[in-house]
């Protein structure tokens, strides 16, 4: 199974913005999140990925399908930290999950933006803590740390994220 990924292109903006959707339906059931009143979702910061520098927006392809993206930024999660980069959102679709697509799509994205790290993760969504705790430790070989219930980062639940801090080098 060959994973790569592929920058999203301004002109593949609605294809994101449809991952999105069900990304965010699927992350709804830890954070509780509603829908607009057109009945989705939506994402505010999705036009930023083409008009500021420093985020980036990549498909996850597995044998010429989209499997998934992750979306990049350089704004730090916790102000208290250094950091140069944060994974905004990750996803993965259903079909492409327990088969090292995510773990494969993460190291590629680690090797492209080199530096110090911050990701948050919903404690209550124990499938992406132990996925992010397995990969993140096979990539640093154990070196990062992760501070549960990390102050002042609440999601829409009330619910302060637990936030992974490590280095790609």
């Amino acid at each position: 199974m060959t994973v790569a990924l592929k920058k999203v292109l301004e002109t593949d903006k609605e294809i994101l913005r449809n991952l999105l959707e069900k990304y965010q339906y699927e992350f709804s059931q830890y954070t509780n999140i509603e829908l607009n009143q057109l009945g989705l979702y939506g994402y505010s910061y999705l036009d930023y990925y083409w008009t500021e520098n420093k985020r980036w927006a990549y498909f996850i392809i597995v044998n010429d399908q989209i499997a998934g993206f992750a979306m990049v930024i350089d704004l730090p999660e916790v102000d208290d930290r250094p950091t140069d980069f944060q994974m905004a959102e990750f996803f993965i679709v259903h079909k492409y999950r327990n088969k090292h697509v995510g773990k494969k799509a993460v190291f590629q994205v680690l090797d492209i933006h080199k530096g110090k790290w911050q990701l948050k993760a919903h404690p209550k969504n124990l499938g992406s803590t132990i996925f992010w705790t397995k990969t993140i430790h096979a990539y640093t070989n154990g070196n990062f740390e992760c501070i549960r219930n990390y102050p002042n980062t609440e999601y829409e639940d009330g619910i302060c994220g637990d936030i992974y801090f490590f280095e790609s080098l």
